[in-house]
């Protein structure tokens, strides 16, 4: 723990640098994490190596800017960050957070933004048993534009391309872009809600094709939405937020034919006391896998959470959900049946600020999942903790 401390040590002697309303912020943060199951490996089996458990150290450090020439705003973070793991030393990779947005404005009538971002992090392990090290690399590119044509209407449009890449070998074929562009009109009364329609579409497409036993197969798609947005200020310390309708996806690799079911999601927030927030969500949505069996899946899901604002200074944060996963098998396997599996999660983390550019943090998470026989995945548990510290002068 020695790192911690004198990181600690250090930004309590730092002067007071730059100030809030500053363009430019150095950001730098160290983290200590511990995971009783970090490579997910399913119960009554061995671990790899093993042993299940692994600590990392994580060293981030980068540079916050964001600023206003007159109605236009510029925003952008550099971040670079290093993992170093103490059993799986095969897991230790440089991460990257690139992100840069133009909100720009034209007259009092037309506004939007453009912007670009890139992250590479080390990728889940939930439905992938494996020891290797496998980074995941992802790029978007997006652009919209709204007009408020009548103090009551708006309309929007906007387009978006990410693109996914694996960097290990066995996991490229899983390399996809998706290319969305979307439409909307809004209603805004005066009391601060909206109500809109939303058209969008999806399509996505994968430059390698998976072979299944003596197929080749293609996992392209295109879905196409169909949904109502919600904004109701319901009082003041209520808020709902919803954008839900119907969704059509067609996807060769799943079979003739598309999938058709209502998806979306709903989150409330309130806050009863200036002190305490709690939120509730539920959704539902289609999700591509990578997978030799099936091609995706439709995710039910609902969560709750609470924030406390203990003190001026400290700042507490629970929350729990649950999501119920039901797999869209392969045109060669739709024999199989059913497949299904679910994953609890839930955190416990406090946010201390013993000075205005300096944060402590500290969680405890849990995962748990319930296998599928049919899928070959076994049911598993995990336990995490980390510690952090960062500071933004």
């Amino acid at each position: 723990m020695r790192p911690l401390g004198l990181l600690l040590c250090t930004l309590f002697a730092l002067p007071a640098g730059a100030g809030r309303n500053d363009a430019l912020h150095l950001y730098a943060e160290t983290a200590y994490g511990h995971d009783d199951n970090l490579l997910r490996v399913p119960d009554g089996q061995p671990g790899f190596d093993g042993t299940r458990a692994d600590s990392w150290w994580q060293r981030e450090g980068g540079l916050i800017f964001d600023n206003s020439y007159g109605r236009q705003r510029i925003s952008a973070v550099a971040k670079l960050s290093k993992y170093k793991f103490n059993h799986f030393r095969q897991l230790d990779y440089d991460g990257k957070d690139l992100q840069a947005t133009w909100f720009w404005q034209l007259g009092s009538h037309l506004d939007g933004k453009v912007g670009t971002a890139c992250e590479q992090v080390l990728a889940p392990y939930t439905d992938f048993a494996s020891s290797e090290r496998n980074l995941s690399r992802t790029r978007s590119r997006f652009v919209d534009g709204s007009w408020r044509l009548h103090p009551s209407w708006r309309l929007r449009a906007g387009m978006q391309r990410d693109r996914y890449d694996h960097v290990l070998a066995a996991q490229r074929i899983n390399d996809r872009t998706e290319r969305a562009a979307e439409a909307e009109l809004d209603y805004l009364p005066a009391g601060g809600s909206t109500l809109g329609l939303v058209a969008r579409r999806v399509r996505g497409t994968y430059p390698y094709l998976r072979r299944v036993g003596p197929f080749l197969i293609d996992d392209g798609f295109t879905q196409d939405e169909l949904k109502a947005r919600v904004l109701w200020l319901a009082t003041g310390s209520t808020r709902i937020d919803a954008l839900v309708g119907g969704t059509r996806r067609d996807q060769p690799s799943y079979g003739r034919d598309p999938t058709r079911g209502i998806t979306g999601k709903i989150k409330a927030t309130l806050q009863p006391r200036g002190s305490t927030t709690l939120d509730a969500i539920v959704w539902r949505d289609f999700a591509p896998l990578e997978s030799t069996t099936v091609s995706h899946t439709l995710n039910r899901g609902a969560g709750v959470g609470a924030q406390w604002e203990a003190t001026a200074r400290l700042r507490v944060r629970l929350d729990a959900a649950v999501e119920r996963r039901r797999y869209g098998t392969r045109a060669p396997f739709a024999a199989a049946g059913d497949i299904r599996d679910a994953l609890r999660t839930g955190s416990l983390g406090a946010t201390w600020s013993p000075r205005p550019a300096v944060q402590v943090s500290a969680t405890l998470a849990h995962q748990a999942r319930t296998g599928s026989a049919l899928l070959g995945t076994g049911s598993f548990r995990s336990t995490s903790a980390t510690l952090a510290v960062s500071a933004r002068f």
